[in-house]
Parts: structure tokens; sequence; C-alpha cells
């Protein structure tokens, strides 16, 4: 027994706690037992659940959630100095220390590879890569870690710009400091949202963690029915086309056609989004069952209007980050058309940069750039400014989603060579006539595809009406459709789980 209870407790690479896991649920059932005790008593529960996030980061990661812990303690004492000194040539540097630190570790785990690759293709070196965190960690405890192969860290780049965005606005005189370091753990390390986000701001977070405890009927209704949203986007939708269609298309471009190629790119968009904004509803439901509330991370972006209206609509947290902590200290619009439009492009190539560390996130993130820059100088001439007929409408939001779509070329290929084949393919070997045999081949994943998008686009007002419905029903109702949902779920599921997309990020 004790030695199933050690077994249990380890790192498994095999075994990560993620939402579509059974033991990710027996975890969080162990989770809120405990937390139905303490929950009153702030302290107790913050640092309660600062532990269980860092191991939540341990099971996910391994040795890596010294990282977490690193990036805690420094950023947690540099922020207190900040706020301390008056001199502002010391307050400077102490915030440049900060930004330095983080984005050095974030550099080194996840862009190493790409730098050694292009400095060695540019000049002919021979240069590799050393883990040199693995290296000391065998030195200082004597064990074997490969030193020769730089793991990322799951949700490094998500922790990373949550802690520079607490110091630059302890600089800026935003927030005040967390004075309890394991306060501070908590808010860096709270597990529904440390791996794939949303970005959390401390002045949206510290607040509640000196809350008392608060969950109303219509929120517990609402935080599982976010939960069973997020699971049957991930299950249901995500999961099923990625494995019998997306997949397969984007391994090998080259033995599909191009009518294939052009689905497998229109399934992506619906992959990715149901991917990821399921994994935030998740996380969003299961974080205000116990009473803290996440910022809402998607609202529809296929609905967008323009390349603007989209960054609005996806990944809003790292959208704002990036307007409020890069777009705007680069000068905004502050300085004439050139610079804002050149701020603007500096601001999405490197939000493709977030993204990856190949070249291919680099051109996706300076197309969503060019499509910025476009819309800006679109809407100066367009005869439909200012029309808001419902086919202008629809219009907009075909060219954008189609626009959205076709970078996804780049998102989504694994080498440059690939996003050339599926270019190609597309292009020269679209093979129209074979198209009505191709639909009923695909049959199951075009009719899950073309239901998914119908219920993206229906009007706000009747998803609102749906999940209200849900929030309202009694609680041995609610539970059974709970049973009934899961059960669909997992009946349906692949059965090989899939990672969630944004974890590679």
């Amino acid at each position: 027994m004790f030695d199933e209870l050690i077994e249990i407790l380890k790192f498994n690479p095999k075994e990560p706690l993620i939402f579509t896991h059974f033991y990710f649920w027996v975890f969080f059932a162990v989770v809120m037992a405990g937390y139905s005790i303490i929950y009153k008593k702030k302290t107790p529960r913050n640092a309660y659940l600062f532990f269980l996030s860092l191991f939540f980061y341990y099971k996910s990661s391994g040795i890596y959630f010294l990282l977490l812990i690193f990036s805690t303690i420094t950023d947690f004492f540099i922020a207190k100095a900040i706020y301390k000194t008056e001199q502002q040539n010391l307050r400077k540097l102490f915030v440049t220390l900060s930004i330095f630190i983080n984005l050095f570790v974030l550099f080194y785990f996840k862009y190493s590879y790409m730098f050694v690759d292009t400095v060695n293709y540019l000049f002919g070196t021979n240069f590799h890569v050393v883990n040199y965190f693995n290296l000391w960690t065998n030195q200082f405890t004597g064990g074997h870690f490969d030193i020769d192969k730089i793991i990322l860290p799951v949700g490094i780049s998500f922790f990373t710009f949550q802690t520079i965005s607490y110091t630059v606005d302890v600089y800026r005189k935003k927030i005040k400091p967390v004075t309890n370091i394991l306060d501070f753990g908590f808010y860096v390390s709270f597990f529904p949202q440390l791996v794939a986000g949303p970005i959390v701001r401390a002045a949206e977070f510290v607040p509640q963690l000196y809350k008392e405890y608060s969950v109303s009927r219509a929120e517990f209704g609402l935080a599982v029915f976010m939960i069973l949203n997020g699971l049957l986007k991930k299950l249901f939708i995500s999961d099923y086309i990625a494995v019998n269609f997306i997949d397969r298309v984007f391994s090998n471009p080259m033995t599909y056609s191009g009518f294939e190629n052009m689905m497998g790119l229109y399934a992506y968009s619906m992959q990715v989004y149901a991917d990821f904004s399921g994994y935030t509803d998740i996380a969003i439901g299961v974080a205000l069952l116990m009473g803290f509330r996440l910022p809402k991370n998607f609202n529809s972006p296929y609905k967008a209007l323009h390349v603007g209206d989209f960054w609005k609509r996806w990944h809003m947290s790292l959208s704002t980050w990036l307007k409020d902590y890069l777009y705007i200290p680069l000068g905004g619009n502050r300085h004439g058309e050139f610079r804002t439009n050149l701020n603007l492009m500096i601001t999405m190539l490197l939000g493709g940069l977030w993204h990856g560390n190949t070249w291919q996130f680099v051109i996706w993130g300076g197309l969503n750039g060019v499509g910025l820059i476009i819309y800006k100088f679109w809407r100066k001439i367009s005869p439909f400014r200012g029309n808001h007929n419902w086919a202008v409408r629809l219009y907009a939001i075909f060219i954008t989603f189609n626009f959205i779509t076709m970078t996804r070329i780049w998102f989504r290929s694994e080498t440059m060579d690939k996003a050339n084949q599926m270019i190609y393919q597309m292009v020269y070997a679209f093979n129209a006539s074979k198209v009505g045999e191709m639909i009923i081949a695909y049959k199951n994943v075009f009719a899950l595809l073309l239901f998914a998008y119908i219920i993206h686009w229906l009007p706000t007002k009747w998803k609102d009406w749906y999940k209200q419905a849900f929030i309202n029903l009694p609680l041995g109702v609610m539970v059974l459709v709970v049973i009934v949902i899961v059960f669909v779920i997992y009946q349906f599921r692949t059965f090989d789980l899939q990672p969630f997309i944004y974890f590679q990020f």
C-alpha cells in the first residue's frame, strides 16, 4: 500500500495531471476535501493551495517545478525592493533585473535550439545545446538527468509573463507587493490556470486571496457548466477531429489532395479553438468552485469583423498583456503612423515567437501584423465604413476567418517544407473532381466540424439562454445531466487522450 502511494506521488511523464485524465479529478476531489476544512481561514487556505499547486506542477513537469519556485522567490523579493526604494534609478534597475531574469530563463529553455541552429546555419559553426539546469542538478544531488537535451517546462511562457506583469505593475505603482511569500506563490502557481492560462494579472487575482470564500448557487451552476463545456470542446470535438483527420494531413501533406489539405486547415482552426478555449473553460470552472474568479479568455473569435477584432476575442489575456507591456511601452500609437505600424509589427512578431521556437511562428505572427496594418489602411477607404448591414458583417467575418485560417499553415506545420507542401497541394493538386467522394469518406469528421462551427456562430443570446437554463436546473436534475454528458463524452473520446495544444507553448 505504501509503495503504491509512493508511485502515485512520483512524477510520471505518461500520467500528468491534466483535465482530461481521471487522475486529475481524483486529485481535485482530494483538494476539495481538504479545502472544505480550511477554506474559511485565508492564510492556511492560500498556503494549502500553494503547496498543492506545486505538487500539481511537479506531476506535470518533474524536477522543473524548481523553476517555478525560483521565479516565485526572485520576483517576490525584487518587487518588495522596488516598492521600498525611493530612488528612481534603483527602481528601474530592480525592475530591469526582474525582466532580464525571467526572459533569460524563458529564452534558455524555449529558444536555445532555435538560436543555436540559426547561428550554426549562418556561420557554419557546430555549437551544441547543453542543459545546464540538469547538469547542476546532477552535480548537486548526484542524479542522472540528461544534459544533452533541453526539455521545455510546461507552462513556462504563462507563469513567466505573469510574474513579469507583477513586478512591472509594482514598479508603475499600480499595485502594492504581496507581503506573504506563500500568498504570492499561490498567485503564481494556482494550478487550474498554471500551465495554459489565462495569464492572470496580480491586480485581478491578489485581492481575491484576502476575501471570504463565496460561491452563489448561480456561480456553482456556472462552474459546472464551464467544466462540462470545456470537456465537450476538448474530448468531443478537438481530439476526435485531430486524431481522425488533422494529424494525418499535417504529418504528410503530399499524400493528400489540395481539398483535404484545405479542409485540414479549416478543421485545425476549430481544433485549436476548441482545445485551448476548452482548457480555459475548465480552468475557470474549477477555480470558481474554489471561490476564485479567472478572467474570460475567448469571446467567439471567429465572429471577428477584422484582424484587430479577432485579437480582442482570441487569447484575450495574452493580447492585453502584449498591448500593456510591449506595444504601449514601445510607443503605441503616440508617434505617428509609421511608428504605430512598426510597433504593431514588432508586437505581433514577438507574439508569434512567444507561441513557439521556430521561424514558422515568426512568419505566422508577421502575417497577423500585416493583417492589422492592412486593415488600418482599408478602414480609411472602405465603402462599407459605418455600414452595419448583416450582409456586410457576414462578408467581413468571412474574409477575417479565412485570413486567420490560412495563416495557420505556418502555425501548425512542423517544418517549413511541410508548410510549402500544403500550399503546393492546395494550388496545384486540389482534385476538385473527387470532392464528393472525399466528403463521404470523411463524413463523420466533416459532420462534427460543421456542427462545431454552427454552435460557434450561434447568436450570443442563444448561447446565454441554454447556459442560463443549465444553471437554473434543480441540483438533482443537474447531477443527472452531468452524469449523462460525462458518459457520452468518454464514450466518444479517442482511445489515446491528446495533450492540450498550448502545453507546448
